[in-house]
């Protein structure tokens, strides 16, 4: 990890000149909503010009609207991309992202531990239209690599759901620059604040956007960002007919909460730290899966850590008496709000095994996700101990 997270580097990183204020006749200093579903044209001419692609004038906001544009340029710039497309969910910017890519007869290679919904996704979906779909220990270097040629693009989430493992990003996108790859990774996570995929060569950047770039529990949105090429290509094949486009206001809601994120990563940094800390010391936990802990290569993409891990209780402790006896820290399956939530592996280790990537790869059902939301560390420490107390047996 580098030795300074870059708390501060969110709005100083985005031009004057494409600051919310310049796209408003008004200067307001809040970027407005702009709560329409069409734009009216003055004449033939003005018209023609925006489907001849003369004019950038928004026509339908299904397809654009200037809320949306200002979140996307604002996300493309924090991530060091041309451009960024937004969607109404993290699932829906997933899907464009691999469809916009691969075809019937194609192969794709993920990491064995992805996001649920995203195996789901893998499985119901792509393979139902002839994609193939290896899923490979993401934190082998060698073993991603060797799983690369003759794929069409690799999946990528650093670090990994459930049980957070990392990935050496530069080798693997190195490798798959080689073989023809195209490489996506999901940086939910660690923000553009703590990690720069683009920057180590990756193609494509995921966020679900609902998570720590909302911040507040209150939106549902996704973003993809690239070079113009990719988002051309997204924009030309896939985002037109689906119909996952973001509403202004929720891209509105993403845009406003930007402007805490610096803030708000610090304290998931430093308190995600101290609790994980503190839990690796107790005598009812096992592994505290951290990306901040071990050596892998991988970590060095990092400059901080987002506030979600997991860790694995003793044979001594009853999981649903524990989550049961936690007071502060509520159940809930999202993160990067400013609520403390856990999940059990085991209640979703009930879901049905043929689509349940917990299942299939071995996911312990004594692991609890911890996100460690905006609270104090202290007070979520005083938490853990009761219901850890609470739950022995």
């Amino acid at each position: 990890m580098n030795e300074t997270p870059r708390f501060y580097a969110c709005r100083a990183a985005i031009p004057d000149a494409q600051m919310p204020h310049r796209d408003d006749p008004f200067d307001a200093a809040v970027p407005p909503i702009y709560q329409t579903s069409l734009f009216l044209f003055d004449s033939y001419r003005e018209l023609e010009d925006v489907f001849a692609g003369r004019s950038k004038k928004p026509i339908y906001s299904r397809g654009d609207n200037p809320t949306v544009r200002i979140l996307e340029r604002k996300v493309a710039e924090m991530e060091g991309a041309d451009a960024a497309r937004a969607f109404s969910s993290g699932m829906g910017a997933i899907a464009a992202a691999v469809l916009a890519f691969v075809g019937p007869g194609d192969r794709i290679v993920t990491v064995r531990h992805v996001y649920s919904d995203a195996f789901r996704f893998f499985e119901k979906v792509l393979k139902r239209f002839g994609v193939a779909v290896d899923y490979v220990d993401g934190a082998n270097t060698e073993a991603m690599i060797a799983a690369l040629p003759g794929a069409k693009l690799v999946y990528l989430e650093n670090p990994t759901s459930m049980v957070f493992e990392v990935q050496d990003l530069s080798a693997i996108a190195d490798a798959a620059r080689r073989h023809g790859v195209v490489t996506v990774v999901d940086n939910s996570w660690a923000t553009p604040l703590f990690q720069s995929p683009l920057a180590l060569g990756i193609d494509i950047v995921i966020h679900a956007a609902s998570k720590y770039l909302g911040g507040q529990s209150d939106t549902v949105a996704g973003l993809v960002a690239s070079s113009k090429v990719h988002i051309d290509r997204i924009n030309s094949e896939i985002y037109p007919y689906t119909g996952a486009k973001l509403a202004p206001f929720e891209a509105w809601l993403v845009l406003r909460n930007l402007e805490t994120l610096p803030f708000r990563m610090r304290h998931h940094h430093e308190a995600g730290l101290e609790v994980a800390s503190w839990l690796q010391r107790h005598e009812d936990v096992g592994r505290v899966m951290h990306p901040a802990f071990g050596d892998h290569p991988g970590k060095r993409s990092f400059s901080g850590f987002g506030g979600l891990f997991s860790f694995e209780v003793s044979d001594r402790i009853e999981v649903a008496g524990f989550v049961d006896a936690l007071r502060l820290i509520r159940i809930g399956v999202s993160w990067g709000g400013p609520e403390s939530l856990v999940v059990p592996a085991k209640a979703a280790l009930s879901i049905s095994p043929e689509t349940n990537v917990f299942a299939r790869f071995g996911v312990s059902d004594r692991t609890i996700r911890l996100n460690v939301g905006l609270h104090a560390a202290g007070d979520i420490i005083a938490d853990l101990e009761h219901a850890l107390t609470a739950a022995k047996r």
